[in-house]
C-alpha cells in the first residue's frame, strides 16, 4: 500500500483537538499529493515538492495570505510611505491598519499569520520528505538549500511582524500538535537563531548565479538575506562581510534605467538578487492573488479601472524627494487634473476620473505591452524581494557603523548616481547615519520594508506620528498575536504588550 504524503496549505490535521473551534494554524486542506513511493524513485518529485513551497508564495486574495493584499496592508500601509487609498468606506480593516486602531481581531492580522504558517507547513512538509530522494547529493542539498531559505524568509517576516511565534520546525505528529512545545511562543531570538541556520545551509550548498536555472534561489540570495538578518541585529561585521561577499561575485549591478526594475523588462534582471516568480498559463493562476489589482488605478466613472485603488503613495512619501530625482516619477503614478499618461501609453483620462491623487508604480503591469491572460486578481507581476540597490545600501550602512566612511560613501553614490542627484558627503558616522536611512527609504520606497525599517532603527514613534499615525511607543512596534490563535491554543499563546 502506497503512503501518501500531502503538501498542504497547512501543516496538520487537528480535527479531534480543533472540532467545532474554527481552524488554528496548524490545520491543513489536503491540496496536491506526491506519494513517497514517487519521492523515493523519481528524482522529478523532488523538484516538484520544492516548486510547491514557492508557488506558497502566490497566497493573496482575503484569506490567508503571503504577498498579497494583506501583505501590503501589514508591510506598507501601516508605514509613512502610503495611505489605505480606495474610498474611505471601503475594507475597514485596512482603515484600521492605516489609523492604528487595529486590535487582536483584526482579519488582516489573522490572515497574515495564517498565510505565513501555511507556507512554514509547506516547507517542512519538503524538507521532512526531500533526504528520501534518490538524487545526488548536491542536487538534494541545493533543493534543501531553497526550500531552507525560504522557510528562513516566512519566519523572518513573521518575527518583524508579531515578535516571538511558534516555532514549528519540523512536522509535528498528530500526537504532539498540541503541546506546549507548538502551542506557545519561541523567543524572538530563537527565531533568529532558526532563520540564521537555515540561512547559513542555504549559503553553503546553494550555487551562484548563472549556475541555477533562472528565479531559482541562489547563493548571493541567501548571502544577502542572512546579512540583512544580521542588519537587524545590530551585528554589523557579519552584515558588511555578506553583503561584501555579493558585491565581490561581480554577477550583480543596478540596472541603468530605475523604472525598468519593475516592468517585465527588468524581471531577474542583473539587478535581481530574489523574486516571486509570475507568469501566465492556462488557468491564469500562476501569480500572487490580489497583488497588482488591490493596487491598481481606480475608476470613479468614464472608463474600465486596473483595480482597487489601495496603497497610495502619501504626500509624505512625495516630500521626502530630493528636486531632480528620477526615483519618484518611477515609483508614483500622480493623476493630473487632465489626465495621465503612463509608459505604455495608456492614458487616465482626468482626476475626476478615479478615486485618488497618487498610485503605486512600481505595482504597475500594463495589460497591453506585458504578459496578461486576462485574469486581473492574478496579475503576473513578478514581486521584487531582494535587488543590488538595497545590497548596497545595507553594506553602506553596515561599513558606517564600522566606521568605514569611505567604502559606506562610495556605495551610498552608486545609488545616488543613478537617480540623477549629487553625491553625498559625510560630516561623521551620524551624519551618514541618517543620509543612509534617508536613502534607503526612496530606493526602496513603496517596497514592503519601510515600517520594518522605521522598528529597527528605534525611529517608529516619532516619524509615524509625525506624518499623523496614531502610533503608540512600545506597542504598536509589533502587530498583536490574533485573537483566535490565542483561543485555539487555549491562551497558550501570550498577547503582545498593550493589546489585552
Amino acid at each position: 500500500m502506497k503512503k501518501t504524503i500531502y503538501i498542504p496549505l497547512l501543516m496538520i490535521t487537528l480535527l479531534l483537538v480543533y472540532a467545532g473551534c474554527g481552524k488554528g494554524f496548524l490545520d491543513i486542506p489536503p491540496q496536491g499529493r506526491v506519494t513517497e513511493e514517487e519521492i523515493r524513485t523519481n528524482p522529478t518529485a523532488a523538484i516538484d515538492l520544492t516548486n510547491g513551497v514557492y508557488n506558497v508564495m502566490w497566497l493573496g486574495g482575503f484569506g490567508p495570505d503571503v504577498h498579497g493584499l494583506q501583505f501590503i496592508n501589514i508591510t506598507s500601509i501601516v508605514s509613512d510611505d502610503a495611505d489605505k487609498g480606495s474610498t474611505p468606506q471601503d475594507y475597514g480593516p485596512s482603515a484600521e491598519i492605516d489609523n492604528f486602531t487595529y486590535g487582536p481581531s483584526n482579519p488582516i492580522v489573522a490572515n497574515f499569520w495564517t498565510g505565513y504558517y501555511q507556507a512554514i507547513a509547506r516547507a517542512n512538509q519538503a524538507l521532512d520528505k526531500l533526504p528520501l530522494s534518490p538524487l545526488d547529493d548536491a542536487d538534494k542539498n541545493r533543493l534543501i538549500g531553497e526550500v531552507r531559505f525560504l522557510r528562513a524568509y516566512f519566519y523572518f517576516n513573521l518575527v518583524r511582524t508579531y515578535g516571538g511565534v511558534p516555532k514549528i520546525d519540523r512536522v509535528p505528529t498528530p500526537e504532539e500538535a498540541n503541546s506546549d512545545a507548538f502551542q506557545t511562543r519561541a523567543s524572538a531570538a530563537d527565531i533568529y537563531a532558526l532563520i540564521i541556520e537555515d540561512l547559513q545551509f542555504a549559503v553553503a550548498n546553494l550555487p551562484l548565479k548563472g549556475a541555477t536555472p533562472v528565479g531559482r534561489i541562489t547563493k548571493g540570495a541567501a548571502q544577502m538575506l542572512l546579512g540583512k538578518v544580521y542588519m537587524y541585529q545590530k551585528n554589523w561585521q557579519q552584515c558588511f562581510n555578506l553583503s561584501q561577499e555579493v558585491i565581490n561575485s561581480g554577477l550583480y549591478d543596478t540596472l541603468s534605467n530605475y523604472a525598468n526594475i519593475w516592468r517585465v523588462a527588468g524581471a531577474n534582471s542583473i539587478e535581481s538578487i530574489f523574486e516571486v516568480q509570475t507568469g501566465t498559463n492556462a488557468a491564469c493562476n500562476s501569480a500572487i492573488e490580489l497583488y497588482a489589482n488591490s493596487q491598481g488605478i481606480r475608476a470613479r466613472k468614464g472608463w474600465s479601472d486596473f483595480g482597487f485603488g489601495f496603497n497610495n503613495p502619501s504626500a509624505n512619501l512625495v516630500a521626502a524627494y530630493e528636486p531632480g530625482d528620477k526615483r519618484r516619477a518611477a515609483t508614483i503614478i500622480t493623476i493630473q487634473p487632465n489626465g495621465t499618461v503612463l509608459w505604455d501609453g495608456f492614458r487616465v483620462p482626468s482626476r475626476d476620473s478615479v478615486e485618488n491623487d497618487r498610485y503605486n508604480y512600481k505595482a504597475y503591469h500594463s495589460r497591453t505591452q506585458e504578459p496578461y491572460c486576462g485574469s486581473p486578481d492574478r496579475t503576473p507581476k513578478n514581486l521584487r524581494v531582494l535587488r543590488y540597490g538595497e545590497l548596497l545600501l545595507q553594506y553602506a550602512e553596515a561599513a558606517n557603523e564600522l566606521g568605514n566612511t569611505g567604502e559606506a560613501l562610495a556605495k551610498l553614490n552608486i545609488v545616488r548616481r543613478r537617480a540623477g542627484l549629487p553625491p553625498a558627503v559625510s560630516g561623521g558616522q551620524a551624519d551618514l547615519r541618517q543620509k543612509i536611512w534617508r536613502e534607503r527609504r526612496v530606493e526602496l520606497a513603496m517596497e514592503h520594508d519601510r515600517f520594518w525599517d522605521l522598528v529597527r532603527t528605534g525611529r517608529a514613534g516619532v516619524v509615524m506620528r509625525a506624518s499623523g499615525k496614531n502610533f503608540v511607543d512600545n506597542k504598536n512596534e509589533l502587530f498583536p498575536i490574533p485573537q483566535d490563535q490565542i483561543l485555539l491554543s487555549n491562551n497558550r499563546l501570550t498577547q503582545n504588550p498593550g493589546y489585552n
